[in-house]
């Protein structure tokens, strides 16, 4: 079976918690080898954060499944030699230390790029290398703050909310992922290597695809809305009898289809919703008609109507529906990594490919220093 299409790759991890962890986690989805280099007093900081099995952490364990492990202490001059001798076979580093840090340690760019001319740089924090913040330290909570995205999530009038999951780490890790890909590539064709300088506020800004849209054009910058869409009606979330269900119209055509679907022609022929930018200005008055109607069946009811009509719905799913979801189990997007407190269940990897496998379990997360003979040995 072959193992993807970065097998053969080495990766040398030197970050914690989440947003490098993810990257390097996504990078040996795709077949890389990944050397996890931790502190020796306690190594990743995720380790020690729940939920915990069997006095493991849970939210570890997932991040970093299949890597190996090693302790070293980049002040100690025993150790820095081993590491050299790493950057002596590994096709890239990543670490996600505040700015400055590597360069402190003398493994800066700048001098990794003179010794080890095909390694591969990527630097992931907070505020990138560059600017007036590249010295502050930050966490997804901070660059969910202040890159907006904050600002626009919740309902009006309520104190900010953060997003559910945290965005600023994953959106981080994953161009991440995507730029050292990029670079791979563009080593394979010129021989050349690069540092990448990846910045979570930077990647918090990427998502504001349209609120940046929307302050330019009406001179104002979006406040939370809920489950509406900013700029498309109807399209959000609607409480049908025994609950609420996400429903979205997203032209013109589905819109006439959905007045049929819910016995709401004459909403068709309203001129406050021939159009989209109409529904937008009318957006309350649709909500409340649509819900009048739906109130009507229960969610089961509706889904059946609604999907055999086209019109494109869901229900609001809980974690474990989505865990016990048939689409999903379909697609493999829970797996389990093979560890000795039994199965864990995981996010699969979203990327499926034609000729690469997707098996339905991962290797274990590595102890702490677990590969250390291994990969000494190897040296």
């Amino acid at each position: 079976m072959k193992a993807g299409p970065l097998a053969g790759i080495r990766v040398l991890d030197l970050t914690r918690v989440l947003a490098g962890p993810f990257c390097t986690m996504m990078l040996g989805e795709q077949g890389a080898e990944i050397i996890k280099i931790e502190t020796p007093n306690g190594g990743d900081d995720a380790r020690h954060i729940g939920p915990f099995i069997d006095g493991r952490s849970g939210y570890f364990m997932s991040i970093n499944r299949g890597k190996k492990s090693i302790a070293l202490d980049l002040k100690a001059a025993e150790d820095r030699a081993h590491f050299e001798r790493l950057l002596e076979t590994a096709d890239v580093l990543v670490e996600n230390y505040r700015g400055g840090t590597m360069e402190k340690l003398g493994f800066g760019w700048a001098a990794l790029h003179a010794r080890y001319p095909r390694l591969i740089y990527c630097a992931i924090s907070g505020f990138g290398h560059t600017g007036p913040y590249a010295a502050r330290p930050a966490y997804d909570m901070i660059v969910q703050a202040m890159g907006g995205v904050m600002s626009v999530t919740g309902y009006p009038g309520q104190p900010p909310a953060r997003v559910g999951v945290s965005v600023g780490d994953l959106a981080a890790g994953l161009y991440g992922a995507g730029a050292i890909q990029g670079a791979l590539f563009h080593r394979e064709r010129t021989g050349e290597t690069q540092k990448l300088d990846i910045s979570m506020l930077d990647c918090q800004v990427t998502l504001l695809e349209n609120a940046i849209a929307q302050t330019h054009v009406r001179g104002a910058p979006p406040g939370p809305i809920g489950a509406r869409h900013p700029a498309i009606a109807p399209f959000g979330m609607f409480r049908a009898r025994d609950g609420y269900l996400a429903i979205a119209a997203g032209n013109d055509a589905l819109f006439a289809t959905l007045c049929t679907a819910l016995g709401l022609d004459a909403l068709h022929g309203d001129p406050r919703f021939a159009t989209n930018p109409a529904r937008m200005e009318h957006v309350d008055a649709l909500t409340d008609a649509m819900n009048a109607a739906l109130a009507a069946a229960d969610r089961a009811d509706w889904f059946a109507r609604l999907e055999a009509a086209g019109i494109p719905c869901g229900p609001i799913n809980t974690v474990a529906d989505v865990m016990a979801d048939p689409q999903v189990a379909a697609r493999n997007m829970i797996v389990h990594i093979d560890d000795e407190a039994g199965p864990f269940p995981t996010p699969g990897n979203p990327v499926k490919s034609s000729i690469f496998p997707d098996p339905a379990t991962r290797p274990a997360a590595p102890r702490l220093d677990q590969h250390r003979a291994e990969i000494l040995g190897q040296l």
